[in-house]
């Protein structure tokens, strides 16, 4: 129905950059229409919304990550891509990409590790 890949994450030193993307396929995907959003997950703590980005195209943000992160699309890829500046130790999590069209649908998470 809904398949999403994620690719991109990585070990990477406080301050440095990192490019996630999520590819989206399937009969119930549809990028124009539904909102696609990243969340992350650190060790001991809960899943949380980091970006979203509708199918007019608006964006959205946590507080945590605004000013450093940016969500964006190709449509003609149906990939959604989460670029990460200025990325902090903090940022250390399991990053899922995720899509809600009926049930909520979830891709297999990247790793992210900033550590120096």
């Amino acid at each position: 129905q809904v398949q999403l890949v994620e690719s991109g994450g990585g070990l990477v030193q406080p301050g440095g950059s990192l490019r996630l993307s999520c590819v989206g396929s399937g009969s119930l995907f549809n990028i124009y229409f539904y909102v696609m959003e990243w969340y992350r997950q650190a060790p001991g703590k809960q899943r949380e919304l980091v970006a979203g980005i509708a199918g007019g195209g608006t964006t959205n943000y946590a507080d945590s990550v605004k000013g450093r992160f940016t969500i964006s699309r190709d449509t003609a890829k149906n990939t959604v891509y989460l670029q990460m500046n200025s990325l902090k130790p903090e940022d250390t999590a399991v990053y899922y990409c995720h899509y809600r069209r009926v049930r909520d649908y979830w891709g297999q998470g990247t790793q992210v590790t900033v550590s120096s």
